[in-house]
């Protein structure tokens, strides 16, 4: 795994609990969730972009 692989992984990791936390309060605006959403959807389409594709088959 590189290093840069590692980082994206850990950010994914840590938007995806912010989103939890995010939706599991009780005075969540629906801009918030979108914004973690579409940043997740982001981060993990770079994941995809630098794992082998050894990896994915």
């Amino acid at each position: 795994m590189t290093a840069r692989l590692f980082r994206l992984t850990q950010m994914h990791q840590r938007i995806d609990e912010r989103l939890r936390l995010a939706a599991a309060r009780r005075s969540v605006e629906a801009w918030e969730l979108a914004r973690l959403a579409a940043l997740r959807a982001r981060v993990k389409a770079l994941i995809r972009q630098n794992v082998p594709q050894s990896f994915l088959a």
